[in-house]
């Protein structure tokens, strides 16, 4: 087994005080406080049940830990419709709760991203409430209203992502109001300064508590065209489903008007300059655009004065192809200085041992992916129970309580197989995730053959000891983390890239055929040298690494 390297914990008072550019390169682990650990028996992750298993994270060698919406909600969307910023959902704790998460995270080592969702709020929130009571109150345009074509009917053609038109109608104000999502989640007017106040106090509140960063929800979704011009028709054969899934008529229109707003960049530059008051803190941003997604990242992340990074949807599809992720990876070294947030699964699409893997090889494809994700350049988020090479979970009808899913069903499933409980314990109810008789959503049967116990102290190295390993192997190799990307090969099969910082030039090979051998062999001029790196391949006698389907190498190039 892969030899651990030392710790490399951070002292609290350090936080703020060491590297700012920890994130350039960083591993966070993001968590789903519904689903990571129920401290209170009422089937529900929690704050106290996080902070319990802390140590575990810290011990999986990450660097931050991201939290998905743990405010004040109604819970129509899981956290992702806020009523109250500043607060904690009673369901998930107290604010007691959450800082003395903060602490023990610190303490273990760990920074801690929080999800800001500030494109809309909860049609619960108190300024919405105050906005809809007229059209003259102090809030009146707080949220985007419209008035309805002589006809009656919504002022343009906007979709909402989750299904039907993106326009209410409210009956007291007699006008419309926006909301991108559900229609209880109104969106904020971002062309008010006050709301940009508003919302930038909020965020303040919590960096004064000791948070060391933002994952920003919908980041490019801020902003509308106040033209309020229908959005054109997209032609079929540019039709991408990377934002939505391919049921939803979302994808059929180019979004030229509803989101991703010229506007948006002075927005993303005052927030820069708070979170630069808080030295160490870091910004990533989910850019949801599938026509220039590239683009808006480029501009979103260069410099020093909009975001540090953005979250790329580019690996959260259906295609794992060695020409797709080749392409993917040049588009983004085209943006200069900017920095781009990798992952391969999240809270919104199906697990990505589910998506991509060969059946019956799933915990060989797990570590195989680890290897890739760990090796590309930028910084990399995990998803709680990907360590564990987890799969989707098989919810059915009467168990679905995501509202996408509930719209879509069958062809669309929501998004609850990626939500189900963490299991800890083989042996203990629920696989050891709570006390309660029944979780929020069932706990697979199948995965409890993945649980934690199983994997740490089984005979054999498991897929999360070989996350820990590489975790290690990664962040003892400076090219790896900060280092620059060069394809080198991205036919038959074989995806190869060079990564390289200062001396150090690190070569990764991986075979993502599932049936055809393949072999390696270095550039002209140069030989291979192998690396004491998890799961890499050896060099054969001739110089050259044989890669069976599903493996890769990672090595050293020397001149020949």
């Amino acid at each position: 087994m892969f030899n651990m390297a030392p710790s490399t914990q951070v002292h609290p008072d350090q936080m703020r005080t060491g590297d700012p550019d920890w994130w350039r390169g960083g591993v966070i682990y993001q968590i789903y406080p519904r689903s990571f650990q129920d401290h209170t028996g009422d089937g529900i992750g929690d704050l106290p049940g996080i902070t319990e298993r802390l140590p575990y994270v810290s011990d999986l060698g990450v660097d931050a830990i991201w939290l998905s919406p743990f405010f004040t909600s109604p819970m129509k969307d899981f956290g992702y419709d806020v009523s109250n910023y500043r607060d904690v959902d009673p369901s998930f704790g107290t604010i007691e709760d959450f800082d003395r998460l903060v602490q023990r995270a610190h303490e273990l080592g760990l920074r801690v991203i929080i999800d800001q969702v500030i494109s809309h709020s909860s049609d619960e929130h108190p300024w919405f409430a105050e906005s809809r009571r007229s059209r003259d109150n102090a809030r009146a345009d707080w949220y985007v209203w419209a008035d309805p074509k002589d006809d009656g009917t919504a002022p343009n053609n906007w979709l909402s992502i989750f299904g039907g038109s993106a326009w209410h109608w409210d009956a007291r104000r007699k006008q419309y109001y926006l909301h991108n999502f559900l229609s209880s989640q109104p969106d904020l007017n971002f062309h008010n300064p006050k709301v940009q106040e508003a919302l930038l106090d909020e965020m303040r509140f919590w960096l004064e508590r000791g948070v060391d960063g933002f994952r920003l929800d919908t980041v490019n979704f801020y902003f509308h065209a106040q033209s309020l011009m229908d959005n054109p028709a997209l032609p079929k054969d540019q039709i991408n489903t990377s934002t939505a899934p391919d049921v939803n008529p979302y994808n059929f229109q180019s979004h030229r008007y509803d989101k991703s707003q010229p506007e948006n960049l002075d927005f993303l530059a005052r927030l820069r300059s708070l979170l630069d008051e808080f030295p160490g803190t870091t910004s990533v941003g989910e850019v949801g655009d599938a026509e220039r997604q590239v683009e808006i990242m480029a501009a979103y992340t260069s410099g020093k004065s909009r975001l540090h990074m953005a979250y790329t949807f580019d690996y959260l599809g259906g295609v794992f192809t060695a020409e797709h992720f080749a392409e993917a990876i040049e588009a983004v070294n085209q943006m200069a200085d900017s920095w781009q947030c990798l992952a391969f699964s999240n809270h919104d699409v199906m697990r990505h041992i589910s998506r991509w893997s060969p059946a019956g090889r799933e915990d060989q494809f797990a570590r195989f992916a680890a290897m890739i994700l760990l090796t590309m350049r930028g910084s990399v988020c995990l998803y709680q129970g990907e360590e564990l090479a987890l799969p989707e979970a098989e919810i059915s009808f009467e168990d679905v309580v995501d509202p996408y899913g509930r719209e879509f069903w069958p062809e669309y499933k929501g998004r609850d197989g990626c939500r189900t409980p963490m299991v800890w314990q083989s042996n203990a109810h629920l696989g050891g995730f709570t006390s309660a008789p029944r979780a929020w959503l069932p706990v697979p049967a199948n995965h409890i053959d993945h649980a934690v116990d199983l994997q740490l102290h089984g005979e054999q190295e498991s897929v999360l000891d070989f996350y820990r390993g590489f975790l290690a192997f990664r962040k003892a190799h400076a090219a790896l983390i900060k280092g620059t990307i060069e394809v080198i090969s991205s036919t038959n099969n074989v995806l190869a890239f060079v990564r390289e910082e200062g001396d150090q030039k690190i070569v990764c090979a991986f075979n993502m055929g599932f049936e055809e051998d393949a072999v390696f062999a270095a550039p002209a001029g140069m030989r291979l040298e192998a690396m004491d790196a998890p799961g890499s391949q050896n060099i054969e006698d001739d110089g050259t690494v044989l890669l069976m389907p599903l493996t890769g190498f990672i090595g050293t190039l020397t001149a020949a």
